[in-house]
């Protein structure tokens, strides 16, 4: 079990940048795949990036590739969201997630198969 704690989230324009990030308890923090999730008001939880214990890939929904950047700094049990030209779209709450596991692959887009989930941090972006 980790703990997982999110900041970084405002209110922003659109074509703004703003970075979350999320620090997690815990010795073995390289042991977990981390995700980052969003729900918008009224829509279900939406897969936005992943990246596995190792940190060589990385994973993202297809509306924020070229604009999100996922990474982990294992050193300081951190995970970061850095989001570049954000649209109104993008509103919504961000959860950070941690999977115990080794896998590497596209399964870490499952929100189902994460075990451990923040609090939440509020983006929103305006028009």
């Amino acid at each position: 079990q980790v703990q997982l704690v999110e900041s970084g989230g405002g209110l922003v324009q659109a074509g703004g940048s703003l970075r979350l990030s999320c620090a997690a308890s815990g010795r073995t923090f390289s042991a977990y795949a981390m995700g980052w999730f969003r729900q918008a008001p009224g829509k279900e939880r939406q897969f936005v990036a992943a990246i596995p214990g190792n940190g060589i890939y990385t994973y993202y929904e297809d509306s924020v590739k070229g604009r999100f950047t996922i990474s982990r700094d294992n050193a300081k049990n951190t995970v970061d969201l850095q989001m570049n030209s954000l649209k109104p779209e993008d509103t919504a709450v961000y959860y950070c997630a941690a999977m115990k596991t080794g896998v590497v692959d596209s399964r870490l887009m499952r929100d189902d198969l994460y075990e451990n989930w923040g609090q939440g941090t509020q983006v929103t972006v305006s028009s």
